[in-house]
Protein backbone atom coordinates (compact mmCIF):
# COMPACT_ATOMS: atom_id res chain seq x y z
CA UNK A 1 0.00 0.00 0.00
CA UNK A 2 1.49 3.19 -0.99
CA UNK A 3 0.94 6.29 1.30
CA UNK A 4 -1.14 8.92 0.40
CA UNK A 5 1.00 11.86 -0.94
CA UNK A 6 0.78 15.34 0.93
CA UNK A 7 3.52 16.46 -1.18
CA UNK A 8 1.55 18.62 -3.72
CA UNK A 9 1.73 22.61 -3.76
CA UNK A 10 -2.55 22.33 -3.03
CA UNK A 11 -2.39 19.91 0.05
CA UNK A 12 0.61 22.01 1.57
CA UNK A 13 -1.60 22.58 4.80
CA UNK A 14 -2.06 19.10 5.06
CA UNK A 15 1.77 18.11 4.88
CA UNK A 16 2.12 21.03 7.39
CA UNK A 17 -0.30 19.77 9.99
CA UNK A 18 1.13 16.45 9.76
CA UNK A 19 4.67 17.70 10.50
CA UNK A 20 3.11 19.47 12.86
CA UNK A 21 1.68 16.11 14.51
CA UNK A 22 5.21 14.73 14.68
CA UNK A 23 7.17 17.12 16.31
CA UNK A 24 4.70 17.66 18.69
CA UNK A 25 5.08 14.18 20.28
CA UNK A 26 8.83 14.97 19.64
CA UNK A 27 9.09 18.21 21.50
CA UNK A 28 7.07 16.30 24.37
CA UNK A 29 9.94 13.98 24.75
CA UNK A 30 12.62 16.13 24.53
CA UNK A 31 10.77 17.96 27.39
CA UNK A 32 10.68 14.88 29.60
CA UNK A 33 14.39 13.54 28.45
CA UNK A 34 16.25 16.87 29.63
CA UNK A 35 14.52 18.68 32.40
CA UNK A 36 15.47 16.33 34.80
CA UNK A 37 19.17 17.68 34.57
CA UNK A 38 18.05 21.06 36.00
CA UNK A 39 15.87 19.30 38.88
CA UNK A 40 18.06 17.03 40.47
CA UNK A 41 18.58 19.25 43.56
CA UNK A 42 14.98 19.28 43.97
CA UNK A 43 14.65 15.54 43.21
CA UNK A 44 17.37 14.29 45.35
CA UNK A 45 16.15 16.69 48.49
CA UNK A 46 12.04 14.86 48.32
CA UNK A 47 12.88 11.14 47.71
CA UNK A 48 16.19 11.60 50.61
CA UNK A 49 18.90 10.73 48.40
CA UNK A 50 21.91 12.38 47.51
CA UNK A 51 22.39 14.27 44.12
CA UNK A 52 24.52 12.02 42.15
CA UNK A 53 22.02 9.18 43.06
CA UNK A 54 19.15 11.33 41.90
CA UNK A 55 21.24 11.54 38.76
CA UNK A 56 21.08 7.75 38.31
CA UNK A 57 17.51 8.69 37.03
CA UNK A 58 18.52 10.17 33.46
CA UNK A 59 20.72 6.79 33.20
CA UNK A 60 17.53 4.81 33.78
CA UNK A 61 15.99 6.73 30.85
CA UNK A 62 19.04 6.70 28.68
CA UNK A 63 19.26 2.60 28.63
CA UNK A 64 15.44 2.40 28.26
CA UNK A 65 15.93 4.41 24.88
CA UNK A 66 18.74 2.21 24.24
CA UNK A 67 16.77 -1.08 25.00
CA UNK A 68 13.51 0.15 24.28
CA UNK A 69 14.80 1.45 20.75
CA UNK A 70 15.46 -2.04 19.11
CA UNK A 71 12.78 -4.16 21.40
CA UNK A 72 9.63 -2.19 20.50
CA UNK A 73 10.49 -1.39 16.67
CA UNK A 74 10.91 -5.58 16.07
CA UNK A 75 7.66 -6.29 18.03
CA UNK A 76 5.51 -3.73 16.03
CA UNK A 77 6.87 -3.86 13.00
CA UNK A 78 3.56 -4.83 10.89
CA UNK A 79 1.59 -2.16 13.26
CA UNK A 80 0.09 0.49 11.10
CA UNK A 81 2.25 3.62 11.50
CA UNK A 82 -0.58 5.86 13.43
CA UNK A 83 -1.81 3.59 15.54
CA UNK A 84 1.98 2.48 16.31
CA UNK A 85 3.02 6.33 17.06
CA UNK A 86 0.14 7.11 18.80
CA UNK A 87 0.52 3.66 21.34
CA UNK A 88 4.20 4.80 21.99
CA UNK A 89 3.36 8.26 22.97
CA UNK A 90 0.62 7.14 25.51
CA UNK A 91 3.45 5.14 26.82
CA UNK A 92 5.13 7.94 27.42
CA UNK A 93 2.40 10.35 28.30
CA UNK A 94 1.68 7.17 30.88
CA UNK A 95 5.15 6.94 32.01
CA UNK A 96 5.51 10.44 33.08
CA UNK A 97 2.20 10.74 34.71
CA UNK A 98 3.14 7.55 36.73
CA UNK A 99 6.98 9.40 37.75
CA UNK A 100 5.13 12.29 39.04
CA UNK A 101 3.49 9.89 41.48
CA UNK A 102 6.43 8.05 42.20
CA UNK A 103 7.30 7.41 45.94
CA UNK A 104 10.56 6.63 46.26
CA UNK A 105 14.20 6.35 44.41
CA UNK A 106 13.84 2.83 43.50
CA UNK A 107 10.19 3.25 41.67
CA UNK A 108 11.47 6.88 40.28
CA UNK A 109 14.13 4.74 38.68
CA UNK A 110 11.97 2.38 37.35
CA UNK A 111 9.03 4.41 35.94
CA UNK A 112 12.14 6.37 34.02
CA UNK A 113 13.33 3.60 32.58
CA UNK A 114 9.46 2.52 31.02
CA UNK A 115 9.12 6.34 29.80
CA UNK A 116 12.46 6.14 27.78
CA UNK A 117 11.52 2.83 26.01
CA UNK A 118 9.25 4.54 23.20
CA UNK A 119 11.51 7.30 22.34
CA UNK A 120 13.58 6.04 19.97
CA UNK A 121 11.17 4.12 17.67
CA UNK A 122 8.71 7.02 18.22
CA UNK A 123 11.56 9.15 16.53
CA UNK A 124 12.33 6.48 14.27
CA UNK A 125 8.45 5.75 12.76
CA UNK A 126 7.62 9.54 12.80
CA UNK A 127 11.03 10.07 10.21
CA UNK A 128 9.66 7.10 8.25
CA UNK A 129 6.27 8.92 8.03
CA UNK A 130 7.83 12.22 7.46
CA UNK A 131 9.93 10.74 4.86
CA UNK A 132 7.42 8.76 3.34
CA UNK A 133 5.26 11.84 3.42
CA UNK A 134 7.56 14.55 1.81
CA UNK A 135 8.74 14.73 -2.26
CA UNK A 136 12.39 12.50 -2.70
CA UNK A 137 14.37 15.57 -2.91
CA UNK A 138 12.72 16.86 0.78
CA UNK A 139 13.11 13.56 2.29
CA UNK A 140 15.91 15.20 4.96
CA UNK A 141 13.99 18.19 5.24
CA UNK A 142 11.04 16.54 6.37
CA UNK A 143 13.06 14.38 8.80
CA UNK A 144 14.37 17.57 10.19
CA UNK A 145 11.01 19.10 10.99
CA UNK A 146 10.23 16.13 13.46
CA UNK A 147 13.48 16.33 15.14
CA UNK A 148 12.65 20.51 15.04
CA UNK A 149 10.56 19.53 17.95
CA UNK A 150 13.06 17.66 20.03
CA UNK A 151 15.51 20.59 19.82
CA UNK A 152 12.94 23.05 19.92
CA UNK A 153 11.95 21.78 23.52
CA UNK A 154 14.98 22.76 24.86
CA UNK A 155 14.30 25.96 24.17
CA UNK A 156 10.58 26.30 25.30
CA UNK A 157 9.45 23.19 27.00
CA UNK A 158 12.60 22.60 29.03
CA UNK A 159 12.51 26.16 30.38
CA UNK A 160 8.97 26.07 31.27
CA UNK A 161 9.10 22.53 32.88
CA UNK A 162 11.56 23.71 34.51
CA UNK A 163 9.90 26.39 36.16
CA UNK A 164 7.09 24.66 37.18
CA UNK A 165 9.18 22.00 39.03
CA UNK A 166 10.52 24.63 40.89
CA UNK A 167 7.93 26.11 41.73
CA UNK A 168 5.29 23.75 42.47
CA UNK A 169 7.94 20.90 43.54
CA UNK A 170 9.53 18.95 40.23
CA UNK A 171 6.76 16.22 39.93
CA UNK A 172 4.87 19.19 38.45
CA UNK A 173 7.54 18.77 35.60
CA UNK A 174 6.23 15.45 34.78
CA UNK A 175 2.56 16.11 34.66
CA UNK A 176 3.52 19.06 32.26
CA UNK A 177 5.78 16.47 30.08
CA UNK A 178 2.58 14.45 30.39
CA UNK A 179 0.37 16.36 29.08
CA UNK A 180 2.42 17.66 25.61
CA UNK A 181 2.07 13.82 25.28
CA UNK A 182 -1.61 13.91 25.49
CA UNK A 183 -1.88 17.21 23.03
CA UNK A 184 0.46 14.77 20.44
CA UNK A 185 -2.14 11.97 20.80
CA UNK A 186 -4.65 14.04 20.03
CA UNK A 187 -2.74 15.83 17.14
CA UNK A 188 -1.75 12.41 15.54
CA UNK A 189 -4.62 10.80 15.84
CA UNK A 190 -6.74 14.18 13.94
CA UNK A 191 -3.56 15.01 11.37
CA UNK A 192 -1.69 12.24 10.32
CA UNK A 193 -3.14 9.94 7.36
CA UNK A 194 -3.10 6.21 8.44
CA UNK A 195 -0.30 4.76 6.80
CA UNK A 196 0.22 0.80 6.67
CA UNK A 197 3.11 -0.86 7.71
CA UNK A 198 5.54 -2.00 4.58
CA UNK A 199 4.02 -4.91 2.97
CA UNK A 200 5.70 -8.11 4.40
CA UNK A 201 6.55 -6.42 7.35
CA UNK A 202 7.28 -8.70 10.40
CA UNK A 203 9.74 -9.17 13.14
CA UNK A 204 12.48 -11.35 11.69
CA UNK A 205 12.35 -8.65 8.37
CA UNK A 206 13.02 -6.11 10.78
CA UNK A 207 16.25 -8.66 12.08
CA UNK A 208 17.78 -8.45 8.95
CA UNK A 209 19.31 -4.92 9.27
CA UNK A 210 21.54 -6.31 11.84
CA UNK A 211 23.05 -8.25 8.72
CA UNK A 212 23.92 -4.98 6.42
CA UNK A 213 27.40 -3.47 7.05
CA UNK A 214 26.33 -0.23 6.25
CA UNK A 215 24.31 0.30 8.91
CA UNK A 216 26.52 -0.84 11.84
CA UNK A 217 28.60 1.75 10.20
CA UNK A 218 26.47 4.43 9.87
CA UNK A 219 25.18 3.41 13.85
CA UNK A 220 29.32 3.81 14.18
CA UNK A 221 29.40 7.51 13.01
CA UNK A 222 26.71 8.51 14.81
CA UNK A 223 27.64 6.70 18.53
CA UNK A 224 31.41 8.19 18.07
CA UNK A 225 31.16 10.84 15.95
CA UNK A 226 28.35 12.42 18.39
CA UNK A 227 30.24 12.10 21.19
CA UNK A 228 31.90 14.84 20.93
CA UNK A 229 29.47 17.31 21.62
CA UNK A 230 28.11 15.39 24.87
CA UNK A 231 31.82 15.79 26.05
CA UNK A 232 31.72 19.21 26.45
CA UNK A 233 28.43 19.91 26.94
CA UNK A 234 28.40 17.37 29.90
CA UNK A 235 30.88 19.66 31.73
CA UNK A 236 29.96 22.69 30.07
CA UNK A 237 28.58 24.68 33.00
CA UNK A 238 32.00 24.16 35.67
CA UNK A 239 33.65 25.40 32.24
CA UNK A 240 31.88 28.04 31.79
CA UNK A 241 32.06 29.53 35.34
CA UNK A 242 35.82 27.72 36.28
CA UNK A 243 37.51 28.93 33.46
CA UNK A 244 35.77 31.52 31.84
CA UNK A 245 34.71 33.51 34.79
CA UNK A 246 30.77 33.31 33.55
CA UNK A 247 28.92 34.42 36.91
CA UNK A 248 26.21 31.29 37.68
CA UNK A 249 23.44 33.44 36.69
CA UNK A 250 24.72 33.79 33.22
CA UNK A 251 24.92 30.02 32.83
CA UNK A 252 21.01 29.48 31.24
CA UNK A 253 21.59 32.57 28.63
CA UNK A 254 24.72 30.37 27.37
CA UNK A 255 22.59 27.41 27.63
CA UNK A 256 19.59 29.02 25.39
CA UNK A 257 22.56 29.74 22.94
CA UNK A 258 23.13 26.47 22.31
CA UNK A 259 19.72 25.20 21.94
CA UNK A 260 19.67 28.29 19.19
CA UNK A 261 22.50 26.33 17.52
CA UNK A 262 20.80 22.38 17.77
CA UNK A 263 17.77 24.31 16.29
CA UNK A 264 20.10 26.09 13.52
CA UNK A 265 22.22 23.31 12.59
CA UNK A 266 18.99 20.99 12.45
CA UNK A 267 17.35 23.55 9.49
CA UNK A 268 20.04 23.70 7.74
CA UNK A 269 21.34 20.16 8.43
CA UNK A 270 18.62 18.70 6.63
CA UNK A 271 18.87 21.23 3.80
CA UNK A 272 22.40 20.37 2.88
CA UNK A 273 21.26 16.98 3.34
CA UNK A 274 18.61 16.85 0.70
CA UNK A 275 20.98 18.30 -1.81
CA UNK A 276 23.97 15.95 -1.10
CA UNK A 277 24.05 13.55 2.20
CA UNK A 278 27.18 11.86 2.50
CA UNK A 279 29.09 14.75 1.40
CA UNK A 280 26.98 16.59 4.54
CA UNK A 281 28.22 14.02 6.76
CA UNK A 282 31.74 14.10 5.96
CA UNK A 283 31.87 17.73 6.10
CA UNK A 284 29.63 17.86 9.42
CA UNK A 285 32.39 15.64 11.39
CA UNK A 286 35.03 17.81 10.30
CA UNK A 287 33.07 20.82 11.29
CA UNK A 288 32.52 18.83 14.65
CA UNK A 289 35.88 18.37 14.89
CA UNK A 290 37.40 22.25 14.08
CA UNK A 291 34.48 23.31 16.39
CA UNK A 292 35.03 21.13 19.36
CA UNK A 293 38.82 21.61 19.06
CA UNK A 294 38.55 25.51 19.20
CA UNK A 295 36.53 25.05 22.62
CA UNK A 296 39.85 24.64 24.02
CA UNK A 297 40.97 27.70 23.51
CA UNK A 298 37.51 29.78 23.42
CA UNK A 299 36.57 28.50 27.14
CA UNK A 300 39.20 31.10 28.56
CA UNK A 301 36.69 34.03 27.74
CA UNK A 302 33.00 34.65 28.59
CA UNK A 303 31.87 36.13 25.11
CA UNK A 304 34.15 33.28 23.05
CA UNK A 305 32.80 30.53 25.10
CA UNK A 306 29.35 31.80 24.46
CA UNK A 307 29.54 31.65 21.01
CA UNK A 308 31.88 28.54 20.45
CA UNK A 309 28.91 26.78 22.63
CA UNK A 310 26.20 28.02 20.34
CA UNK A 311 28.69 26.89 17.38
CA UNK A 312 28.80 23.03 19.62
CA UNK A 313 24.89 23.26 18.87
CA UNK A 314 25.26 22.87 15.60
CA UNK A 315 26.64 19.78 15.64
CA UNK A 316 23.18 18.02 16.28
CA UNK A 317 23.36 19.24 11.99
CA UNK A 318 24.31 15.69 11.68
CA UNK A 319 21.15 14.05 12.81
CA UNK A 320 18.42 14.03 10.03
CA UNK A 321 21.44 13.46 7.58
CA UNK A 322 21.98 10.24 9.60
CA UNK A 323 18.41 9.49 9.98
CA UNK A 324 18.00 9.48 6.28
CA UNK A 325 21.13 7.28 5.19
CA UNK A 326 20.22 4.53 7.65
CA UNK A 327 17.21 4.59 5.70
CA UNK A 328 18.91 4.21 2.31
CA UNK A 329 20.90 1.51 3.86
CA UNK A 330 18.50 -0.68 6.13
CA UNK A 331 16.66 -2.04 2.58
CA UNK A 332 13.47 -3.58 3.94
CA UNK A 333 14.58 -3.20 7.34
CA UNK A 334 13.49 0.52 7.95
CA UNK A 335 11.67 0.40 11.47
CA UNK A 336 14.67 -1.08 13.19
CA UNK A 337 17.52 0.78 11.38
CA UNK A 338 15.68 4.18 11.83
CA UNK A 339 14.66 3.28 15.56
CA UNK A 340 18.36 2.12 16.22
CA UNK A 341 19.52 6.00 15.63
CA UNK A 342 18.29 6.96 18.55
CA UNK A 343 20.50 4.70 20.21
CA UNK A 344 23.25 5.46 18.89
CA UNK A 345 22.79 9.00 20.08
CA UNK A 346 21.85 7.88 23.39
CA UNK A 347 25.45 5.80 23.49
CA UNK A 348 27.67 8.85 22.11
CA UNK A 349 26.14 10.76 25.71
CA UNK A 350 27.24 8.20 27.40
CA UNK A 351 30.65 7.75 25.85
CA UNK A 352 31.12 11.63 25.22
CA UNK A 353 30.38 12.15 29.03
CA UNK A 354 32.21 9.42 30.10
CA UNK A 355 35.52 10.09 28.12
CA UNK A 356 35.30 13.86 29.02
CA UNK A 357 35.05 12.85 32.86
CA UNK A 358 37.97 10.57 32.32
CA UNK A 359 40.03 13.79 31.14
CA UNK A 360 38.66 16.11 33.82
CA UNK A 361 39.27 13.21 36.76
CA UNK A 362 43.15 12.76 35.15
CA UNK A 363 43.88 16.49 35.91
CA UNK A 364 44.21 17.48 32.24
CA UNK A 365 41.32 20.28 33.21
CA UNK A 366 37.91 21.59 32.21
CA UNK A 367 38.99 22.47 28.65
CA UNK A 368 40.35 19.17 28.28
CA UNK A 369 36.58 18.17 26.79
CA UNK A 370 37.46 20.29 23.65
CA UNK A 371 40.29 18.09 22.81
CA UNK A 372 37.97 14.45 23.80
CA UNK A 373 35.80 15.46 21.99
CA UNK A 374 37.79 16.39 18.74
CA UNK A 375 39.07 13.08 18.59
CA UNK A 376 35.92 11.86 18.93
CA UNK A 377 34.55 13.47 15.98
CA UNK A 378 38.11 12.43 14.52
CA UNK A 379 37.08 9.00 15.04
CA UNK A 380 33.82 9.10 13.80
CA UNK A 381 35.10 10.71 10.62
CA UNK A 382 37.43 7.60 10.31
CA UNK A 383 34.20 5.13 10.24
CA UNK A 384 32.47 7.52 7.90
CA UNK A 385 36.16 6.88 5.46
CA UNK A 386 35.42 3.44 6.37
CA UNK A 387 31.69 3.42 5.13
CA UNK A 388 32.75 5.04 2.24
CA UNK A 389 35.73 2.33 1.30
CA UNK A 390 33.68 -0.29 2.09
CA UNK A 391 30.11 0.94 -0.24
CA UNK A 392 32.55 1.56 -3.22
CA UNK A 393 34.56 -1.76 -2.64
CA UNK A 394 30.99 -3.47 -2.70
CA UNK A 395 30.38 -1.68 -6.31
CA UNK A 396 32.96 -2.72 -7.46
CA UNK A 397 32.69 -6.20 -7.09
CA UNK A 398 28.82 -5.86 -8.49
CA UNK A 399 29.99 -4.22 -12.16
CA UNK A 400 33.07 -7.13 -11.91
CA UNK A 401 30.35 -9.86 -11.69
CA UNK A 402 27.83 -8.15 -14.13
CA UNK A 403 30.80 -8.15 -16.49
Amino acid sequence: MSPPSLSTSDSTPAFGRAMLALGMGGFAIGTGEFVIMGLLPEVARDIGVTIPQAGHVISAYALGVVIGAPVLAVLAAGWPRRALLIALMAVFAAGNFASALAPGYGSLNLLRFASGLPHGTYFGVAALVAAALAPPDRRARAVGLVMLGLTGATLVGVPIAAWLGQHFGWRAAFVFVGLIAVLAIAMLRRDLPDLAAPSGASPLRELGALRRKQVWLTLGIGAIGFGGMFAVFSYIKPTLTEVAGLPLGGVPLVLALFGFGMVGGNLVGSRLADKALMPTIGGLLVWAALVLTTFSFAAHNVATAALNVFLIGTIVAMGPALQIRLMDVAGDAQTLAAALNHSAFNTANALGAWLGGAAISAGLGWTSTGWVGALLALAGLGVFAWSLASERGRLRAAVAAAR
